[in-house]
């Protein structure tokens, strides 16, 4: 039976001033006070009684932080007072000059100096109005940005209501980040459900706030740090940054505890070059030191000139970098052919990470920077993400005779000669039956065909053991074939099997991009199955007429013949012929010339919920659209998924408008 009105506004009431104090204790003191299941029994019970009576249920309940539906696309966020951006100091020595222009535009030495770690996320503005947060958007180009305000409401950091009397209009900036730590559990979850890993805590946190669907976001574990205000109204009590941090943390905003106050240049250049040092000391991502004039009265004395404000700037650190020898240079060979050099290093600890080997890319990058077997190298981790190398340390030779870097003339692999196209910068094993080719080829194609049990390790275990030399061999196995291989059980022997026979009746497009044919990824495969919708017609087509194929040119064209030429090719396709694997295309509507789409022009990034790249192209293209690889002004709509990356950037710079899966089924209807 459920409380009276009265007493159940009484107990939400409650409720929600316990659920906010905890989160408050648990993400912005990291000091929580009750354990994760006391929390979640008085959300749920607050989730029961504002079902129970939905007049209690508060645009700032905690409830309420995963509410939101989908969007289908970003409105804009104008800052009332502008989002500036910071002038660079990079090294002591431009610190310094700052420091000095500084003094000279006030006739004064500055009071003090507050110096702020500069946090490596997303900045973002939150505007509160009678205390309430009502919304915020990002940075944009300071003067425009993207509302973001249901995604924001998800992270937990984020007070939906302030404490005390803040002013009634309070819009507060800050960043938008992620812990290392909650990045790397987060990864191995993703991993562990066979989804793809985040390439680093920044680009997982920009990419979490800027998601369509606020579900998404609120799966993701964000934080915030505030440092700084736009739009107050009344003005606050306070004369300087350092106070100003005091007011927000007071309002129970989280502020980064490491921030500290000078009164000398010296001391706040010693904590600058100090922190270069200790940044793998703390759980979150840093790339220099935020340092301003202390004083509002002189930050207004000191103004701006064009997007940068006078009075603060960066202090910015370079990438992490540590020396080590280069041992050798090996190659490994990739499933397209491509001989690709990597340097193997005695191992080093760099960026938070232990480096002990490093992609050179091409012959011609080793060249440029004149990378030797032997050198003592600098290396670094690139967006503290990909390892490199940035340069020998040429005096380190001391006369020291280091040959010029070749790549071999014969595969490693199989023995085969080495080929380099003309005008490329890779170079080929020219041998399509080459075993490392081939297990990586394999490997590929279980992955397109979704044959699951098939990894890379029984992938290696197939190719070794001689039992299959070509994709066509897959449908052959037998049981006892799977049992003779190391750690193959009768149950996954059996399993295996069963997924190989269920791969024979994916689509043909699926199947294109699964054969490996060089440059030809899902959207052109799914163009090819279009206008070609069966092997042997796409085998006889003639180079003129690929390339009046929309979408394919010369190039493509020209790696689609050279495929259906060669020998070893055409075998195996005709195993899988006599396997019975689907190869001609499912008869689907032609395009029509007078559907919802016709004309418009699509591109596609990031995971949909329920369709594949493939089959939502389909069905742009049955609608009368066309979908195109990369975004331009020309395009009408960018239909966004799960990690959309560059291309909705792009989008958003350009003004295209970007979509979800709903809206994009709702356009085709």
């Amino acid at each position: 039976m459920s409380p009276k009105p009265d007493k159940a506004a009484e107990r939400a009431a409650e409720l929600r001033a316990l659920l906010e104090r905890y989160n408050y204790e648990y993400y912005v003191l990291d000091a929580p006070s009750v354990a994760d299941a006391q929390w979640d029994a008085l959300f749920r019970e607050l989730q029961t009684l504002e079902a129970e009576h939905p007049e209690l249920r508060v645009p700032d309940s905690p409830t309420q932080r995963v509410g939101a539906a989908p969007s289908s696309a970003f409105s804009k966020y104008r800052h009332a007072v502008p989002m500036l951006s910071l002038g660079n100091a990079f090294g002591e020595d431009e610190l310094r000059a700052w420091h000095q222009r500084v003094a000279r535009l006030l006739d004064r030495e500055p009071e003090a100096y507050v110096a702020e770690l500069k946090i490596d996320g997303l900045a973002i503005a939150l505007r509160y109005e009678g205390g309430a947060l009502v919304s915020g958007g990002t940075r944009g180009d300071g003067t425009v940005g993207e509302e973001i305000t249901p995604n924001l409401r998800t992270v937990r950091s984020i007070p939906l209501r302030l404490h005390g009397k803040p002013p009634k209009v309070l819009e507060v900036r800050g960043e938008v980040y992620m812990r290392r730590s909650d990045f790397d559990a987060m990864n191995e979850r993703r991993i562990a459900a066979g989804e793809p890993g985040f390439a680093n805590p920044r680009n997982a946190a920009a990419g979490a706030v800027r998601q369509l669907d606020p579900k998404i976001t609120a799966s993701r574990p964000l934080r915030f740090f505030a440092y700084a205000v736009g739009e107050v109204r009344p003005q606050l009590p306070v004369d300087s940054q350092w106070h100003l941090l005091e007011a927000l943390r007071s309002y129970g905003l989280p502020v980064n505890k490491e921030a500290q106050r000078f009164t000398d240049f010296e001391s706040l250049a010693a904590f600058c070059k100090d922190w270069e040092h200790k940044r793998d000391s703390i759980d979150f991502g840093i790339d220099g030191v935020v340092v301003k004039v202390d004083a509002l009265a002189q930050q207004r004395e000191l103004g701006s000139v064009g997007r940068d404000p006078r009075w603060a700037i960066a202090f910015k650190y370079p990438p992490e970098e540590a020396q080590t020898k280069l041992l050798s240079i090996q190659v490994n060979v990739g499933r397209t052919g491509s001989v690709n050099p990597f340097a193997v290093l005695e191992p080093v600890h760099v960026g938070g990470v232990t480096v002990s080997t490093v992609t050179l890319h091409n012959e011609d990058y080793v060249r440029q920077k004149d990378i030797r077997e032997g050198d003592d190298v600098i290396v670094r981790r690139a967006g503290e993400v990909i390892p490199e190398i940035v340069r020998p340390i040429i005096e380190a030779r001391k006369g020291k005779r280091l040959a010029q870097y070749r790549l071999p003339a014969r595969c490693p692999a199989c023995g085969s000669q080495v080929f380099r196209p003309e005008g490329e910068a890779m170079a080929y094993c020219t041998n399509s039956s080459c075993p490392a080719q081939l297990r990586e080829q394999l490997f590929h194609f279980a992955q397109v065909m979704d044959i699951e049990g098939l990894g890379y390790a029984l992938a290696d275990a197939l190719v070794t053991s001689g039992k299959v030399k070509d994709v066509g061999d897959l449908y052959a196995l037998t049981e006892a074939d799977l049992l003779e291989l190391p750690r193959m059980g009768e149950k996954s022997a059996t399993n295996v099997l069963r997924n190989i026979e269920a791969s024979k009746q994916r689509s043909f497009a699926r199947l294109l991009v699964g054969l490996g044919i060089r440059f030809v990824g899902g959207q052109n495969a799914q163009i090819l199955a279009g206008a070609f919708p069966d092997i042997d017609e796409l085998a006889g087509a003639s180079l003129e007429s690929l390339q009046t194929t929309e979408q394919i040119g010369p190039k493509i064209a020209t790696s689609i013949k050279r495929f259906f030429e060669q020998a070893p090719n055409r075998a195996m396709l005709e195993k899988l012929r006599r396997a019975g694997v689907n190869m001609k295309e499912a008869a689907r509507p032609k395009p029509r010339k007078d559907g919802p789409l016709a004309g418009k022009t699509f591109v596609l990034t990031g995971t949909l919920p329920n369709l594949s790249r493939e089959d939502a192209t389909a069905l742009i293209v049955e609608a009368g659209g066309k979908v195109a690889s990369s975004v331009s002004k020309k395009t009408d709509y960018v239909v966004a998924g799960d990690a959309a990356g560059s291309k909705l950037t792009k989008a958003n710079e350009l003004g295209v408008k970007v979509i979800d899966e709903a809206a994009l089924r709702k356009l085709t209807t």
